[in-house]
């Protein structure tokens, strides 16, 4: 039986048990690899949720133009869903993503901004703002905001949440994630904790960002915030698709151990996997001691490690930043 268009290849992605790098580790470590979606991420999953919701209520109507700052993962996601749908795309990103993130997004016809990183969100050079402003001259656009759009996290609640479900046969007791939107971990939170309660979840942030002092305090404290080379994950401000009460703990993870446990995978589990996947084992190493033998721990592993052949799988880039 064949599919209509690409867009119904996305979820259904394998969770695969880890073997080499978790010897240590005293419980079973499953990884739910969705890279294995056609835009290579899991991101596609809130990419077509979005969508599906704005052409729902209006926001999206026919010809329509989609508006979004990415990081890269969620317009290659909005991107597949314009060529099916027929939508144009322009997104804005920042300039510390990889070269082949843009790259990619220009191949799948979008027009792409690359905007400076170390800026405040409200600056009007930020890759916010100069979205946002976008939305405001384009007629007929769309403004996705994946960071404040609850389709980002209803999506996971979904589909994510149900799969990882079902494949441990309800025995899932910790979910570990990295926190970037808020969409993937809360999503899926919500609906395992409503299964069951007492599933531990862990979100994993990079140093410098600030979610864990967040999360820890209640307080929105930009002294804690330093710049991160981490990708993807962490944030200098709070997305309101974040509800913490669902979330259990906050680990941070730095830049060099995030980069390192990336191409670890690659070489001892064989899993091509980008710079969160490695920020997210690296950080359930560090609580590893947390664990017992009769635990059952999936970790989500968002993207292809094809979007980072000339950084963290690149020896130059790795010794540039001192991680080699």
């Amino acid at each position: 039986m064949w599919l209509n268009n690409i867009l119904e290849t996305i979820g259904n992605t394998p969770l695969i048990r880890l073997n080499k790098i978790t010897e240590s580790i005293p419980a079973t470590i499953l990884a739910k690899v969705d890279y294995f979606n056609p835009g290579n991420s899991i991101k596609d999953r809130m990419a077509l949720k979005m969508v599906e919701v704005a052409e729902a209520d209006g926001r999206l109507k026919p010809g329509g133009t989609i508006i979004e700052c990415t990081s890269g993962n969620t317009g290659m996601g909005l991107a597949l869903a314009a060529i099916v749908k027929g939508y144009k795309c322009i997104f804005t990103t920042t300039d510390k993503q990889s070269k082949e993130k843009i790259d990619i997004l220009r191949a799948m016809g979008a027009e792409v901004f690359v905007c400076p990183t170390n800026v405040e969100p409200t600056d009007p050079k930020s890759y916010y703002s100069v979205a946002r402003k976008l939305a405001d001259e384009i007629p007929n656009s769309f403004f996705v905001n994946q960071y404040d759009n609850l389709a980002n996290r209803l999506a996971h609640y979904e589909s994510t949440g149900p799969e990882i479900w079902e494949q441990t046969e309800g025995k899932i007791t910790h979910l570990v994630c990295t926190a970037g939107t808020g969409g993937t971990i809360t999503g899926i939170a919500k609906f395992l904790k409503e299964k069951n309660p007492s599933i531990q979840v862990w979100a994993i942030d990079p140093v410098g960002s600030l979610l864990t002092h967040y999360f820890n305090t209640g307080e929105i404290d930009h002294s804690k915030v330093a710049p991160y080379i981490a990708e993807g994950f962490g944030e200098d401000f709070i997305p309101e698709n974040y509800d913490m009460s669902v979330i259990n703990h906050f680990e941070q993870v730095t830049d060099k151990d995030g980069a390192l446990m990336t191409r670890r995978l690659a070489k001892e589990e064989g899993l091509f996997c980008g710079y969160s996947a490695g920020s997210c084992l690296q950080g359930l190493l560090q609580l590893k001691d947390k664990l017992k033998p009769t635990d059952i721990v999936v970790c989500i592993f968002h993207d292809h490690g094809s979007r980072y052949v000339g950084k963290v799988y690149n020896d130059e880039w790795m010794k540039s930043k001192g991680f080699l």
